[in-house]
């Protein structure tokens, strides 16, 4: 039984930055694959960025070189460092939990937390 909350959305200016957090409880934080998705009106969620326990990292194309994802095992939380943001980042960011292997795709992941929501305006 994990759980997982989300912190740190908000409205940014285009080119501005954020920090999201997601924080965990209920499981072995080290050992799970943890991913960011995102879902923006009207369109399906989609992945953004995972990191394994071991430190492999993989970022969606649209996204690499702007943001940055990083865990604290110590503190049981994940973060994503957003920057050089654009309205088409407007979305509610999920963090997601996976025990299995290292996964992109959504379905495979088995724990998700409520969403945070991002504006960036232009």
């Amino acid at each position: 039984q994990v759980q997982l909350v989300e912190s740190g959305g908000g409205l940014v200016q285009a080119g501005g930055s954020l920090r999201l957090s997601c924080a965990a409880s209920g499981g072995t934080f080290s050992k799970y694959v943890m991913g960011w998705f995102r879902q923006a009106p009207g369109k399906e969620r989609e992945f953004v960025a995972a990191t394994s326990w071991s430190g492999a990292i993989h970022y969606a194309d649209d996204v690499k070189g702007r943001f940055t994802i990083s865990r604290d095992n110590a503190k049981n939380t994940v973060y994503l460092h957003m920057s050089s943001l654009k309205p088409e980042d407007t979305a509610v960011y999920y963090c997601a939990a996976d025990g299995g292997l290292f996964t992109t795709i959504l379905s495979r992941y088995d724990y998700w937390g409520q969403g945070t929501q991002v504006t960036v305006s232009s």
